[in-house]
């Protein structure tokens, strides 16, 4: 056990964004340690409103392009597991500014590397891209670990370079043991992003505004956050175990397939209260129509499976929307659904 009483000492990057706040407390509920570092988070989100600050051991706020601030938070957190989430993620704002796309999820990732290669209690990392690394032709079967890699849009080819650029490191500088983690389309409770269909909707319905959607026939996978994160886990515990180099898909099933304009009906049904949608017409940049991980690796290699599968996903995350909208506590809330899912393992 560390210092501060964990099992495992956890350095997350991007502790501070959606996705980050449920893994820290996925760890934190298994006993382990977590620092972080990040941007500030954004006003409303689940660490913010959640007061997850309290939940780790260092909290440390810095742009992931600024190699020197990187280098020295790193040095001085030392952890024994580091998983990289600090990125961004969002396509639409890659249209709006790629380049600081390109220097956050390039460059920020080579610091991340780089700064870390030689920390003493470092055992292992894992380095999160994402399902849009792979060069889209809108086929049904999901794509597995060893195909091309492409990206029409900003982001999407942002993410391929840092995933190209990690597995290059990893062969480059064998000594630290390091895996790639793609995943895709992810919901649940408290993720306040721009330009995300389930944000956007409980942003309209908590206003009474009709919800604005803009390509209702894409179909997405749909995964809930918890079935994504408790993946990484897997993989920095098989990176530990001395196994687990190189990529690994955690995505949903083709029972997760579910078109947009189908996951705005049902979301608009489970909310009530009048909650309407609308057609936005656009204009709106290009983004893929579908795109689908194959997941068999993970499930054979780490026994890695999702728990919370859709529509069950989507009412776990409206349910969680609904009652913090009425005024439940957003820690609650949330550990309540950990303990849900963990007892399903």
């Amino acid at each position: 056990m560390d210092a501060f009483g964990g099992i495992m000492h956890y350095l997350v990057t991007g502790h501070t964004g959606f996705k980050g706040a449920w893994l820290t407390l996925l760890l934190t509920s298994q006993g382990h340690t977590v620092s972080g570092i990040a941007l500030d988070p954004e006003p409303g989100s689940l660490y913010e409103v959640a007061n997850l600050a309290s939940h780790v051991k260092t909290d440390v706020r810095c742009d992931i392009r600024d190699v020197a601030r990187v280098t020295e938070a790193i040095q001085e957190i030392n952890p024994d597991v580091l998983i990289h989430l600090a990125a961004q993620p969002l396509v639409r704002r890659s249209y709006r500014e790629p380049r600081e796309t390109f220097e956050t999820n390039v460059n920020g990732t080579l610091n991340i590397l780089e700064a870390s290669q030689n920390c003493s209690n470092l055992k292992a990392r894992v380095i999160i891209t994402t399902d849009k690394v792979y060069k889209n032709v809108n086929r049904i079967e999901g794509y597995l670990e060893t195909e091309p890699l492409g990206g029409d849009d900003p982001y999407s080819s942002s993410k391929a370079m840092a995933d190209i650029l990690t597995q290059s490191w990893i062969k480059s500088f064998p000594a630290m043991p390091t895996a790639i983690a793609r995943a895709g389309n992810v919901i649940g409770g408290g993720d306040v992003c721009e330009d995300r269909l389930i944000p956007d909707a409980v942003r309209a319905f908590t206003a009474g505004k009709p919800l604005q959607i803009r390509f209702p026939n894409a179909v997405r996978p749909w995964q809930h956050v918890l079935d994504c994160v408790n993946g990484y886990v897997a993989l920095a515990d098989e990176l530990l175990a001395g196994e687990g180099l190189g990529e690994w898909n955690f995505g949903p099933g083709p029972e997760s397939f579910v078109r947009v304009g189908d996951v705005v009906e049902a979301a608009s049904a489970m909310w009530g209260d009048g909650a309407t949608v609308e057609l936005d017409k656009g204009p709106h940049p290009h983004e893929a129509n579908l795109l689908a991980l194959d997941s068999t690796k993970a499930l054979t290699h780490l026994g890695w499976k999702n728990r919370v599968l859709y529509p069950e996903s989507l009412g776990w995350t409206i349910e969680w929307e609904k009652r913090r909208f009425h005024g439940e506590d957003a820690l609650a809330l949330t550990l309540e659904q950990l303990a849900e899912f963990s007892a399903r393992g």
